[in-house]
């Protein structure tokens, strides 16, 4: 007797009933539909990234007229190399680097270290506090500027002006309540049964959280490393506020304060160009990404 085919799990929803795919005309309904969802979705988001890359190749007529032509009449590559030397992008570069990895070892010292202490030390009012943390998540950004700015001016006991010093960057960019909760919900999926095992070596909480918990952490870790250099990365407002001087200045304000200086078409060169370390490093890391966000879904 021939062996049974295994009959389908009903209990499961989808969009479509498995009965209903199974027929030509669901098919067809289906796939169309499918295709033509992902044809908009693609065109909604790489359009603006082809429109730009491919305006950087225009001549500056071309560039700024309307309606703007979707291939260009003639390339002129020679607009990225103007770009690079006249907007000075290689300074530039280095100053938004060196200000997103700064900012990055800073919160990655202090975040995991208040992530860990409210996750496995856990002191007292730790609820109340990660509770607080997350409360600040819902302050819009531009509310926060003025105190934020006023608090650079001149920082209290110490009082220094930080102004053009990156420490005007980092120090706000270090207490990350999104960064500390996904943390602390990685660190709490953590077998309690490895780290009882390294207690009872006579490993100590600094012990096991150098030896045990930062090597098994790796995933979230990324996410946590790709939003903090992203952070710094695209912010606009706060660092042309606080980075006056044309030879501190990021990427973003420092194509801002030379946009009126150049072409068109040379200002949108040098827009691809600010805007590719950010797609690679996503293009790169996108299974670190969506990997460590979802490492801490379940325990065990």
């Amino acid at each position: 007797m021939a062996p049974r085919a295994p009959k389908a799990d009903m209990s499961t929803r989808t969009l479509i009933s498995p009965a209903r795919l199974a027929r030509p005309r669901g098919r067809l309904v289906y796939w169309t539909c499918f295709a033509l969802v992902v044809v908009l979705f693609t065109l909604a988001f790489l359009g603006p990234l082809y429109w730009m890359a491919s305006s950087g190749l225009k001549t500056t007529q071309e560039a700024v007229q309307t309606p703007p032509t979707w291939v260009p009449g003639s390339l002129h590559p020679e607009n990225y190399g103007r770009a690079w030397e006249v907007m000075d992008l290689a300074k530039l570069l280095f100053n938004t680097a060196y200000y997103a990895f700064g900012a990055l070892a800073f919160q990655l010292v202090l975040d995991v270290a208040a992530a860990y202490s409210l996750s496995r030390l856990r002191p007292v009012l730790g609820k109340a506090i990660l509770g607080m943390m997350l409360a600040t998540l819902m302050i819009p950004a531009t509310v926060l500027v003025v105190p934020q700015y006023l608090t650079v001016l001149d920082v209290p006991i110490v009082e220094r002006n930080l102004l053009n010093s990156p420490w005007a960057i980092w120090l706000p960019s270090v207490t990350n309540a999104f960064s500390i909760f996904l943390l602390k919900r990685f660190f709490d999926s953590i077998p309690k049964e490895l780290l009882d095992a390294a207690a009872m070596d006579g490993a100590g909480p600094v012990r096991t959280l150098w030896s045990i918990v930062l090597p098994v952490s790796r995933p979230i870790l990324g996410v946590v490393s790709i939003f903090a250099v992203v952070g710094v990365w695209k912010d606009f407002l706060w660092p042309m506020l606080t980075l006056p001087d044309p030879g501190a200045q990021t990427l973003n304000v420092g194509i801002y304060s030379l946009a009126t200086s150049v072409p068109e078409n040379v200002l949108i060169a040098a827009l691809t160009i600010a805007s590719l370390p950010t797609l690679l490093l996503f293009l790169l890391f996108q299974r670190t990404i969506m990997g460590g966000l979802t490492a801490g879904g379940l325990k065990g």
